[in-house]
């Protein structure tokens, strides 16, 4: 996927029987970027920033799992951030997932791990031209 918008979508994680779907919003546009979290009190699913290669926790309310993301969607590392923590770039880091605090290790999300995240196909609908 060459460009992001913001939005939601879907990341998978596992393949066969053991394929798990979580919701995820998608953070691309500046203003979500820098948004991220702040200002909620948790996050159902997880939250895609792109492009990122470090987070910060400051005026967080909650502590969050943060996976680091190369440019084939592979895991570089996993982090728990508490609240008020400044997260050092990470080295070919394209995207970075964040969720709460414990939610990735339930997942089964870990370094050298391959995510898929797809967003839903918007069809044009307009009637064809005369």
């Amino acid at each position: 996927m060459g460009t992001w918008r913001d939005g939601n979508g879907t990341l998978t994680l596992g393949t066969g029987s053991e394929v798990r779907e979580v919701p995820l919003r998608i953070a691309a546009s500046y203003r979500a970027r820098a948004r991220g979290l702040l200002g909620v009190d948790g996050v159902e699913g997880a939250l895609l920033i792109t492009p990122c290669g470090s987070v910060h926790t400051f005026r967080m309310r909650f502590a969050i799992d943060v996976a680091y993301l190369d440019r084939g969607f592979r895991v570089l590392a996993v982090r728990t951030m508490k609240p008020g923590r400044l997260g050092l770039p990470r080295f070919r880091a394209r995207h970075v997932v964040e969720s709460e605090a414990g939610a990735m290790e339930g997942w089964g999300l870990r370094p050298g791990t391959r995510v898929r995240v797809s967003v839903p196909v918007v069809r044009d609908v307009s009637p064809p031209a005369p």
